[in-house]
């Protein structure tokens, strides 16, 4: 869900250019959103990676090419729709399959996200073939390049409880949805313009965060930051109708700056925010 209007998009940690003879690109960096380490990007080409470990859960897209690695002492692979979860602390190493490289997308997760007792089952099953959740995690990459990057919250708490199911750890049963999508409403109001990240909002309800999101979309018709997005849009039509300037307007309902506020007020009432109040 949307964080403070002056939360920072998509800032890189690292770029290094595919121009490079070995035909090497990475791009990272850190989302403002709880439970993701680092986004990585990367394209490489002669290059291999040494036996190492992470901290970190390691979610892991071949979008060209293929890669081989191994994973306690067994060969292992990854490519095509493949989803392959690497567990935090556990050494493996990585090199291209073929001779043109690869290309490779990853999501970093904090090790809280899952339970400890999942990597032995991680490990022992890494690549998982799920198309619908290939999708998902390709989706929320691509949020995290945006501006709306705060959306990619939802989507990635119902990919760890897909994740987790796959595991053979789903989540426990779930309570009514009906409480946990008005109780996340309730506290979305107190929260229009400043935001609310997912992971503080789960735990002030005591539902789970992909419970939340499944909740309040089946009952609402949208997810928690579309809601917001919505609500703070008609903030700035209540501040816009006062005679606030676009740019106070942007701020005080909770946008990143003027053409965040634009955008969003163009795509629910159809005109832009000068169009809307010309006579």
């Amino acid at each position: 869900m949307p964080q403070s209007s002056d939360t920072p998009p998509h800032q890189v940690l690292y770029d290094l250019d595919v121009s490079r003879s070995d035909g090497m690109r990475i791009e990272a960096w850190r989302p403002p959103i709880d439970g993701v380490v680092e986004v990585l990007h990367a394209r490489f080409g002669e290059h291999g990676y040494p036996m190492h470990a992470h901290d970190a859960w390691t979610v892991l897209l071949v979008d060209d090419g293929a890669v081989r690695y191994d994973l306690d002492r067994h060969e292992r692979g990854a490519y095509g729709d493949l989803v392959t979860l690497l567990p935090p602390k556990v050494p493996h190493n990585g090199v291209s399959a073929g001779p043109h490289g690869f290309r490779k997308r990853v999501l970093y997760l904090e090790p809280a996200l899952l339970p400890d007792r999942l990597i032995g089952a991680s490990v022992d099953t890494p690549a998982i073939a799920d198309s619908r959740l290939h999708r998902l995690i390709s989706t929320v990459h691509r949020v995290l390049r945006t501006e709306e990057e705060a959306a990619a919250e939802s989507l990635l708490a119902l990919a760890v409880d897909s994740l987790r199911t796959h595991l053979g750890d789903p989540a426990p049963p779930a309570p009514p949805a009906r409480d946990a999508a008005h109780d996340l409403r309730d506290l979305l109001e107190e929260h229009i313009v400043d935001g609310l990240p997912l992971t503080t909002a789960a735990a002030e309800l005591h539902f789970a965060p992909a419970h939340l999101v499944r909740s309040f979309r089946g009952e609402f018709g949208m997810t928690p930051h579309q809601y917001l997005i919505s609500r703070r849009v008609d903030l700035a039509r209540r501040l816009i109708l006062s005679g606030h300037p676009l740019p106070q307007v942007a701020t005080n309902a909770g946008f990143y700056d003027q053409p965040h506020l634009i955008r969003h007020f163009k795509r629910i009432l159809g005109v832009t925010p000068s169009r809307f109040t010309r006579r």
